[in-house]
């Protein structure tokens, strides 16, 4: 295992669309690990392929609810709403207010390729949202009520 540099905002890597993951082997292990390393150095909560400049549909959360691989996530169902202050390690010491469900019902596979389904709600589903959207090139500032500030 290898600790990854997390690029920073505003690299225009960070707002490239991801492509899926098609091929289950070795090397999606060795990014799955080296980014758990990375997450863990950084005591981050989620972290996604592109902020290691790995333009691939692949991301991790590791919250108080487990820590769980992400391969070609989607949301099938997002319910409720939660708005609370939100960071990201490709934006270091900067937070702000940002709306998203309180529920959400993705649909992933694991390292292997096999399907897997994931309810949550909180923090968790605030750490999904999060994580997906770096997939789809967006990065939690667009989002953002108000002003970025200081953590």
């Amino acid at each position: 295992m290898a600790k990854r540099i997390i690029i920073q905002y505003p690299n225009p890597i960070l707002s490239k669309q991801c492509r899926e993951v098609t091929t289950f082997d070795r090397n999606l292990e060795i990014l799955l690990e080296d980014m758990k390393e990375t997450l863990d150095d950084a005591n981050g909560a989620g972290l996604a392929a592109p902020q290691v400049s790995v333009l691939k549909r692949v991301c991790i959360v590791d919250t108080d609810d487990g820590f769980f691989e992400l391969i070609n996530p989607e949301i099938i169902e997002a319910t409720g709403t939660q708005t609370g202050d939100e960071g990201c390690l490709s934006v270091k010491g900067k937070y702000g207010t940002v709306t998203r469900a309180e529920t959400v019902k993705v649909k992933a596979q694991d390292r292997t390729g096999a399907p897997r389904i994931y309810t949550v709600s909180g923090f968790t589903a605030r750490a999904f949202q999060h994580e997906i959207d770096h997939l789809n090139g967006i990065v939690y500032v667009s989002k953002v009520q108000g002003e970025l500030h200081k953590g």
